[in-house]
C-alpha cells in the first residue's frame, strides 16, 4: 500500500470492526516513548476503546491510526513522525496508536499483513495509506493527501485535544493567520466558492503570496469537485475527448490521491491539444500543482515534463 492509495472507492464498512471492538477485552497496551498519550492530538486506543476512539470520531474529522508492535523496533521512526506531524497540524486530525500485539480482534477484521501499517478513518470508513517506516517527507505526504480527501468528502471539523496540554511548539504552529480567518471559515462550513472569493482578495493585494495561490487552488479544486459525481465523471472521460469531461476526470484523481494520473491526463491533453482547448490544460495542470506545493516531487517531475511538452 502507498500513500496514494487512499480513496472513498476503496473504503470498507466498519460496522463488523466495531461490533468486535465491543465484544473485545479491555487491555492496557505499554507506553512507547516519544508518541505516548501526553502529546496533544495522540491517543493510544485499545480493541475496546477502538470504536468510540477511531470510528465515531472520524465523522467528524479525519482519524489516522497507527498499526504498531513494540517487538518492531524501526517502527520507533515512523511513530516520532506521525506523533510530529499531529501535533504541529494542529487538530486537522486526530492519530490513534493501536499495539497490535493485545488486538487480535482488529488485527483479523483488517486482514492486517504487516506492522507498521498505518490507515485512515473519515467518516466511518476505512482505507489504507501505507505499510512500513517511511520517511518523514513521504509521511507528511501521506497525510495531505488524506485531508485534502476528508475535505473534499466534507469532513471538516478539528480533533480536540487528548491527554493533556497541546506541546507549545505545535500550539505555535497550529495557531491560524488571521489573514486566512475568512477563507478557513467558508472552507470549514463547505462553502468553496466563498473561499475561493476570500483567496482572490488576499491576491488581488498581494499576487506572490504563496500560500494564498495555495489555498485558493485547493478551494478551487473543491468546488469543482463539490459539483462532481466521481465514478460518472471518470466513466464520461473514458469514453469521451471532450475537454470538460478530461478535466473533471482529472479533478477526480486528484481528491482520489491519484496525482500522478492526474497529472499525465492533463499532460496528455497539453501534448494533444491545440489553441484554446491546450492552454485550458496548461493552465489547470499549473493549478492542480499549486493545491501540492512546489517542493513535492511530483510537482517537480510535472514541471519538467510541462516544459517539454510545450517547448
Amino acid at each position: 500500500m502507498t500513500s496514494s492509495s487512499f480513496s472513498r472507492a476503496g473504503a470498507v464498512d466498519l460496522s463488523a470492526l466495531a461490533a468486535r471492538a465491543k465484544a473485545a477485552p479491555s487491555a492496557a497496551p505499554p507506553g512507547r516513548s516519544g508518541a505516548g498519550t501526553g502529546a496533544g492530538y495522540v491517543v493510544e486506543v485499545t480493541e475496546q476503546t477502538f470504536e468510540a476512539e477511531t470510528i465515531q470520531r472520524s465523522v467528524k474529522h479525519p482519524v489516522v491510526v497507527e498499526l504498531y508492535s513494540p517487538r518492531v523496533a524501526s517502527g520507533q521512526q515512523l511513530s516520532d513522525a506521525l506523533a510530529a506531524i499531529a501535533n504541529a497540524a494542529g487538530g486537522k486530525f486526530l492519530l490513534a496508536r493501536l499495539n497490535v500485539d493485545t488486538a487480535p480482534g482488529i488485527v483479523q477484521a483488517l486482514q492486517l499483513e504487516a506492522v507498521p501499517t498505518v490507515i485512515a478513518l473519515i467518516g466511518g470508513r476505512v482505507a489504507p495509506l501505507f505499510q512500513g517506516v517511511l520517511p518523514p517527507a513521504e509521511v507528511q505526504a501521506a497525510i495531505d493527501q488524506l485531508l485534502t480527501a476528508a475535505v473534499a468528502n466534507g469532513i471538516v471539523g478539528r480533533a480536540e485535544p487528548v491527554g493533556g496540554a497541546v506541546p507549545d511548539d505545535a500550539a505555535d504552529e497550529a495557531a491560524a493567520d488571521p489573514r486566512f480567518a475568512a477563507a478557513d471559515e467558508a472552507l470549514e462550513r463547505g462553502d468553496f466558492a466563498a473561499a475561493v472569493a476570500e483567496f482572490d482578495t488576499l491576491l488581488a493585494a498581494n499576487p506572490n503570496d504563496a500560500e494564498a495561490k495555495a489555498g485558493r487552488a485547493q478551494a478551487g479544486l473543491f468546488a469543482r469537485a463539490a459539483t462532481l459525481d466521481p465514478p460518472a465523471a471518470l466513466a464520461a472521460a473514458a469514453s469521451s475527448d471532450a475537454l470538460a469531461d478530461q478535466l473533471a476526470a482529472a479533478d477526480v484523481e486528484m481528491l482520489s490521491g491519484l496525482v500522478d494520473e492526474a497529472f499525465t491526463r492533463l499532460l496528455g491533453l497539453v501534448r494533444g491539444r491545440a489553441g484554446a482547448d491546450r492552454d485550458a490544460a496548461r493552465v489547470r495542470l499549473l493549478d492542480l500543482f499549486e493545491t501540492l506545493g512546489n517542493t513535492d516531487e511530483r510537482v517537480l517531475k510535472g514541471r519538467r515534463q510541462l516544459m517539454a511538452a510545450l517547448f
